[in-house]
């Protein structure tokens, strides 16, 4: 005859063996324990995208170092106004200076203390102004456009574009 004591004692043990083997399942094992079998496989590592190569701008950063008036307008039809409000400007300029790297020292949105920024081309054609990284990205503004004298530029960000609305760089003359 068999000890029913002994017996209630292993069959809590075989309870208890099989408690810990499904509680091991639960901790993201599955059943690899025991082969593989059960276990999902894991997913298949995606290459990340190629980085768009560096394209130069068509705009050189020292065509932009300089002492600029500077002034900003939400409505188009303000341009024309906003550029002579920059002209006046040019009594306290806004100073683009060189970067240490290549770049131009501005300030970015939001930003109190300039910073170097990149100056960068892009496969649309289009030129920027931002931090490193690819062109167009939430930190940095269009060039809209650029004579030499006259540089316009607006934010990629909705937000800061909204605030600053689209500002208007006008070259100061050598005597400002």
């Amino acid at each position: 005859m068999v000890n029913s004591g002994l017996a209630r004692r292993a069959t809590s043990f075989a309870l208890l063996s099989v408690a810990a083997v499904a509680l091991a399942g639960c901790q993201g094992g599955g059943w690899s324990g025991f082969g593989g079998f059960g276990s999902p496989s894991p997913p298949p590592q995606e290459a990340p995208p190629p980085l768009e190569p560096e394209i130069p701008s068509s705009i050189r950063p020292d065509e932009l170092v300089g002492r600029w008036g500077l002034a900003s307008f939400h409505k188009p039809d303000d341009r024309l106004r906003t550029e002579n409000a920059a002209k006046g400007q040019c009594k306290q300029p806004y100073v683009i200076n060189p970067g240490s790297t290549g770049g131009v020292i501005m300030h970015l949105a939001d930003e109190a203390t300039p910073q170097e920024l990149r100056i960068k081309g892009s496969r649309s054609g289009k030129n920027f102004i931002g931090p490193p990284g690819p062109p167009g990205g939430e930190r940095d503004r269009e060039i809209v456009s650029f004579d030499g004298r006259v540089l316009i530029t607006r934010f990629i960000d909705k937000d800061a574009d909204t605030r600053y609305g689209t500002m208007v760089y006008v070259r100061c003359g050598p005597k400002a």
